[in-house]
């Protein structure tokens, strides 16, 4: 199973289409995409010390509990560095871009 976050570029120019065609097409793999809406880090901005707290607060709205769901053996993708790393700080949890996906995959061929 992976578990798909959408970054906030992707879903402004509509995107997140052609990801979940791709990562549907993949052999045996079920994908499930988290509906949350910006993981609150937005750059740089979640590392602020005056910004943290809302950025934790955004994160939990929907994307760190979607993300604490998953299975142990789940895959977690997430497309932008910040969105992994408030996943990994909020969810203790490794998110990965989409292309490794992609490259695991091929790999398996």
């Amino acid at each position: 199973m992976a578990h798909l976050h959408g970054h906030c570029h992707q879903k402004a120019f509509a995107v997140m289409g052609p990801v979940e065609t791709i990562l549907r097409a993949i052999p045996g793999l079920e994908l499930r995409v988290i509906e949350s809406s910006c993981c609150g880090m937005s750059g740089a901005f979640g590392y602020a010390v005056e910004n943290i707290e809302v950025s934790k607060k955004m994160a939990e709205l929907s994307l760190l509990p979607a993300v604490r769901k998953a299975g142990p053996d789940d895959i977690i993708v997430a497309d932008g560095t910040s969105c992994r790393h408030q996943i990994h700080d909020g969810a203790g949890r490794e998110a990965i871009h989409v292309a490794r996906v992609l490259e695991a995959a091929l790999a398996a061929l």
